[in-house]
């Protein structure tokens, strides 16, 4: 499985993703169900008459259900004959497993920041594995948890959410997600050109996590981000770290050629209801920042 982004000319990202290799020429493409119909759209439209290539949304034919935290090769190896550990599973791979009266794509990936796996069913047989995952889960404190929990843990982790964090007017480099981008792919990619440009000249913003001071002040989103005493950017979105203890945002902040270590060492602030608090910047996620929680 790998992570990455599509992008336009202006190296702005037009989609953020995971294409997982089923086959040596056949790929699964997961991207958020809000962007379904415009990505399934800018892939088609940026397939050739020469290509040989079929575009496929099998959206419908398939379920999700996330099964996450540090207990969940236990609870998936009393209801799979697979096996879970690091070795046989590693993180950021995917394997057909046999779960109740279904055969499920499970691929080891999360977007909440914890070791976990994305169950694929088909829909025909998502109620039978669901409640087979119910009854053995009672063992391991299985819980639901819905978007806002979601929304909580990936800010922990830094994860970034297409619409709010990036947009196809945001560059991976400027987002901090350079470490997608293959430079030397073969035969190039969209926005290799720009991104170049934008590498060689420095970027002008930099998307900086930041964890409020004042741990009873809450973020949303649009608050106003001050660095040295100078309005700098704003929040693209915010909710509460309960594992941090405060709340946490993420936003832009305008960089010209500020190094990273000048960016984190200004004073910052964000302002809220009218009243600046206090923030602390990073670079880095503020939880599990090796990211040796979701790989153990």
């Amino acid at each position: 499985m790998v992570y990455t982004q599509w992008l336009n000319q202006r190296g702005g990202i037009e989609a953020d993703l995971t294409i997982t290799r089923l086959e040596p020429e056949v790929f699964l493409v997961v991207t958020s169900c809000a962007t379904q119909i415009r990505d399934f759209n800018w892939l088609k439209r940026n397939i050739s008459p020469d290509d040989r290539v079929m575009a496929t949304d099998v959206t419908s034919a398939y379920s999700v259900l996330g099964i996450m935290g540090p207990k969940s090769p236990a609870l998936l190896s009393k209801i799979s004959p697979a096996i879970f550990s690091n070795e046989a599973f590693p993180f950021a791979t995917a394997q057909e497993i046999d779960l109740g009266y279904a055969r499920v794509l499970a691929c080891r990936i999360t977007y909440v920041g914890e070791l976990g796996w994305e169950l694929y069913i088909p829909s025909e047989f998502v109620q039978d594995v669901y409640d087979k995952i119910i009854d053995a889960g009672s063992e391991f404190d299985l819980v639901h948890s819905g978007y806002h929990a979601i929304d909580s843990l990936r800010l922990e982790k830094a994860y970034r959410h297409w619409g709010h964090d990036i947009t196809d007017e945001d560059t991976p480099l400027e987002a901090g997600l350079s470490f997608t981008v293959k430079w030397d792919k073969a035969g190039g990619f969209i926005g290799r050109e720009a991104l170049l440009r934008q590498k060689a000249e420095g970027i002008k913003k930099r998307l900086v996590q930041f964890k409020l001071k004042d741990p009873t002040i809450m973020l949303y989103h649009n608050e106003p981000i001050i660095r040295n005493g100078e309005y700098t950017g704003y929040i693209s979105s915010g909710a509460y770290g309960h594992a941090i203890g405060s709340c946490l945002g993420m936003g832009y902040v305008r960089a010209g050629s500020l190094a990273n270590e000048d960016l984190l060492s200004s004073r910052y602030e964000i302002e809220v209801a009218g009243k600046r608090v206090e923030a602390i910047a990073s670079l880095m996620p503020f939880y599990d920042p090796k990211s040796t929680r979701i790989r153990s």
